[in-house]
């Protein structure tokens, strides 16, 4: 079958074996499959990112010599039955899958590994446990939507973001789009988007960005207006002498009150929640420094070289940082599901559709931020990206 191969950075359609599938497993037509931004890092940074994996316990990852066939976004039909599988989900239904499987030399990454080659391809293979059928009819060009999606609904999930708290989104390529369009979903009513590209600040715009932010001319978070977020530590030490003032002139013991105000959560610092979506070095720190005090920052931006950030600024400013990756099944079902119902917006997101002979040139064209955002891989389709 037909398959883009990548070997020492470079890309090319040719001919590779046929999958074959084993015990739980399927085999599907690949009907689309999304270039991730993770595609575009392991083809000139795979050696980096397989040394950090086998520091975290696996040693399958991607190496620049091996020839490997990217694709972990995906939608398919099934046509190949391994054996065990349940036969629940029959022939010819469109599935999406998380991108795992089982070989006989343990489990990998689909699209990420030499073991499992991925939907840059006419078919691919996928777990049955990990399959899910895709609802309602929701068309290929949105159900290959779903794993990047959930990458977004993981990221917000794991913010503990609400509706009435203000989200900042450092960076509006494929992952800082996911976000804003599950945050504009749960109904956040403040949602400040941050790009140098116009072209990427009109797609967050479009994907459910209340403010779009250029910061080369302007703060992310003067986009928030005036919250009472507490941006200098001699400003809150004036709020703190304050409020112990009016506390003393109570009647009742200032520290029972304040007590009794922390347990339902009157005391609890105001603070807007950023998401950190570039993935390239000092923007981190750049963002613990220039945030307001008690930030929650969670970092979804995959920066592939060493970066460092000043503690002290953190911890002075007592900024909450958390680090995501991923998804679990039911983040996974229930963006299938979102997509499927009408509930997520992913439309805007995608911006190209190529064959496989126009993967090469997509990933050039990717490496220009203004110009697309999502690309998706139609495998019989002969289409190429038009230049400008």
């Amino acid at each position: 079958m037909k398959a883009v191969v990548s070997q020492h950075s470079r890309l090319g359609v040719t001919d590779i074996p046929e999958p074959v599938p084993g015990e739980g497993q399927l085999v599907l037509e690949v009907t689309r499959c999304g270039i991730c931004g993770s595609d575009l890092h392991a083809r000139h940074h795979a050696d980096a990112q397989a040394d950090v994996l086998v520091e975290a316990g696996y040693e399958g990852f991607a190496r620049s010599h091996e020839k490997v066939v990217y694709g972990h976004e995906f939608c398919g039909t099934v046509i190949e039955q391994g054996p065990g599988t349940s036969g629940k989900i029959r022939k010819g239904t469109p599935v999406v899958a998380l991108p795992l499987v089982r070989m006989n030399n343990g489990m990998h990454a689909i699209g990420l590994s030499s073991s499992a080659p991925g939907a840059f391809a006419e078919r691919v293979l996928v777990q049955e446990a990990f399959a899910m059928p895709v609802p309602n009819g929701l068309p290929p060009d949105l159900a290959v939507l779903t794993e990047p999606m959930a990458i977004g609904l993981h990221a917000v999930n794991r913010s503990g973001i609400t509706r009435k708290d203000a989200a900042v989104v450092v960076g509006c390529g494929p992952v800082g789009l996911a976000i804003v369009c599950v945050l504009k979903t749960m109904g956040v009513e403040t949602i400040v988007a941050s790009d140098y590209a116009p072209g990427r600040r009109a797609l967050a715009q479009a994907c459910g960005a209340t403010t779009t932010v250029d910061p080369a001319h302007e703060s992310p978070y003067g986009g928030l207006g005036d919250r009472g977020y507490t941006t200098s530590l001699a400003d809150q030490a004036e709020k703190g002498l304050a409020a112990m003032q009016a506390l003393r002139k109570l009647p009742i013991a200032w520290h029972i009150v304040l007590g009794s105000l922390s347990k339902l959560g009157y005391t609890a610092p105001k603070r807007p929640i950023v998401f950190e979506c570039v993935g390239v070095p000092s923007v981190i720190d750049a963002i613990i420094s220039q945030a307001p005090l008690n930030t929650r920052v969670v970092v979804a931006g995959v920066c592939m070289q060493p970066d460092q950030i000043r503690p002290v600024m953190a911890i002075n400013k007592e900024i909450d940082l958390r680090f995501v990756m991923g998804y679990d099944p039911l983040e996974f079902r229930d963006t299938l599901r979102m997509l499927a119902e009408g509930r997520l917006d992913a439309s805007p997101l995608v911006t190209g559709t190529v064959g496989l002979e126009g993967v090469a040139g997509a990933f050039d064209a990717l490496a220009v931020p203004d110009t697309h955002a999502k690309v998706v891989i139609n495998p019989r389709s002969h289409a190429h990206l038009t230049k400008d």
